[in-house]
């Protein structure tokens, strides 16, 4: 699992590659160097709607999986290609959710403090 922080910089439409399988690319900037570097990203299937949520501009998390395969052209050339797959976005300023812990309320307090030191 790998992690990187950055501002989304493009978000492309979900295109259908075949009747079994859907992709949709976007782009975020990465601005943690001195040189701002430009990493495409992609989400399949049933994640493309992960993208919805944000706009352009926007600062998120990505987490993403690299994949890697070997084609080999018509020619007889081996190739190999990478991708960077999208598992989860979240905004980069989202603050997790508290978690919840069983304390009653305080109006159920009221009358119980009386024997307290202070």
């Amino acid at each position: 699992m790998f992690q990187l922080k950055g501002r989304l910089k493009e978000i492309k439409e979900t295109r259908q590659v075949s009747e079994k399988f859907s992709v949709r690319e976007f782009v975020l900037t990465d601005e943690s160097s001195q040189y701002p570097q430009h990493i495409q990203f992609q989400a399949t299937q049933d994640r493309c709607d992960l993208l919805d949520g944000f706009q352009i501009g926007s600062e998120i998390t990505v987490n993403f999986n690299i994949r890697g395969r070997e084609w080999t052209s018509p020619q007889g050339e081996v190739k190999y290609f990478n991708s960077l797959d999208a598992w989860r976005l979240e905004a980069a300023d989202a603050i997790p959710a508290p978690i919840e812990a069983d304390i009653p309320p305080a109006a159920s307090l009221e009358g119980e403090g009386d024997d307290l030191p202070f």
